[in-house]
């Protein structure tokens, strides 16, 4: 490697760094769930920045399943599944991501950004034209970059600009499809999107709708099936995407909707065609995971999750939210970093979020709720961001 090209790397590092933006990667040992065991110094830390809603990742059913299922299977998938054919895991995986969202059939990733990067290749070009909510996740925003379609973005949640677009892509001449990308939950500010409302556009003006519920699966509506189950609008999602690696605890991707559109995807999808097969173990492990979060175990966990986030939004002077993502806004990149640092000498793992995640002066620190935290351990969180904000002169 030249010199020159470090150099120019280090620049890139001190420029960050003077942003208070530079990222590095902090060792953790010994996770289990909430808890975490920093390899630095060995102090054990209560972790409030995972994704695991109902806690199932640490489960011991979800272990024993991929143990014995390894006995079995082995590890390694060998490659891509249109070369050395299908698993039956990952086919009866499928087939249980379909019954669960309630629609024909489903087709698995490696992990969500590959979800969203399969889809834009199997569906989107440049004669189509995608509606974009401006705070959708990253995976989305690079899967419409990637599709090289027009690309119109709409204020977060604003139901008028949305409207006032869709009418423009009507009379937009050879589109080959209108399609509109959201979250249901989303994912640094923890609210929900006018889904019904969305749906009803969508229908007037024959568009599409890509709905991500990567954060809501396993939280929201009967048995965890995400906002538009609770909705009653799940037939009107043309576009299904999730996750099994937050609330279901394990790791991978999903689009669920009509068999035609899985057909498509398995023979357009770059992500999927070129990319070596995910474990079968992990499929395994995974319908088990959405098995419990469909059943009582899971109602179970998600009435454990929903008084704990009572419990937090009370203590923060929050909003009650459908969600398990608390945003604690902060503004300033630096404050957020400070911030952060002092609630892990108080035993605390809380990440400062920062640009590009958020728009720039937006930084914040993301809470987030795990169906293992205790009452106990919120209080004594809040008490620690209290105390900050009275020493360093916060309101």
């Amino acid at each position: 490697m030249s010199s020159d090209a470090d150099a120019a790397y280090e620049h890139t590092l001190r420029g960050l760094e003077g942003q208070r933006l530079l990222r590095k990667l902090h060792p953790v040992s010994g996770q289990n769930g909430h808890v975490c065991i920093r390899d630095v110094d060995g102090r054990e830390l209560v972790s409030f920045s995972s994704n695991d809603y109902l806690g199932l990742a640490h489960h011991p059913k979800l272990k024993g399943a991929l143990i014995d299922a390894a006995a079995v299977h082995g590890m390694g998938s060998g490659a891509s599944r249109l070369v050395t054919g299908t698993h039956p895991a990952h086919l009866a995986l499928e087939e249980a991501i379909a019954k669960f969202k309630s629609v024909e059939a489903s087709l698995t990733f490696a992990n969500g950004y590959a979800v969203a990067s399969g889809f834009a290749t199997a569906f989107l070009s440049e004669s189509s034209i995608v509606l974009l909510d401006k705070l959708s996740h990253a995976c989305l925003i690079d899967a419409c970059r990637l599709s090289g379609a027009k690309v119109r973005v709409f204020r977060h949640n604003d139901l008028e600009k949305l409207e006032a677009l869709l009418g423009w892509a009507d009379r937009q001449p050879d589109k080959d499809r209108v399609v509109i990308m959201t979250e249901s939950v989303f994912s640094m500010d923890g609210d929900v999107a006018p889904l019904e409302e969305i749906v009803a556009l969508k229908e007037r003006f024959g568009a599409q709708l890509l709905l991500d519920e990567a954060h809501a699966v396993g939280v929201l509506g009967p048995g965890g099936r995400g906002l538009a189950a609770a909705l009653g609008v799940t037939d009107q999602i043309d576009f299904h995407l999730g996750t099994l690696g937050k609330a279901l605890g394990v790791a991978g991707g999903y689009l669920a909707g009509s068999r035609a559109m899985v057909d498509v995807l398995i023979n357009k999808a770059r992500s999927f065609i070129y990319s070596t097969a995910p474990p079968p173990i992990l499929a395994v492990a995974a319908k088990v995971a959405l098995e419990m979060a469909a059943g009582e175990e899971g109602d179970a966990r998600r009435e454990s999750l929903r008084e704990l986030m009572t419990s937090l939004a009370a203590e923060l002077g929050q909003q009650e939210s459908p969600a398990a993502i608390f945003p604690y806004q902060i503004g300033d990149e630096a404050a957020a970093l400070s911030q952060a640092t002092a609630l892990r000498e108080r035993g605390f793992y809380v990440p400062a979020i920062r640009y590009p995640t958020v728009a720039r002066g937006q930084a914040r620190l993301r809470l987030t709720l795990t169906a293992e935290h205790t009452g106990e351990q919120i209080r004594a969180l809040t008490q620690a961001i209290a105390d900050y904000a009275s020493s360093h002169g916060a309101v």
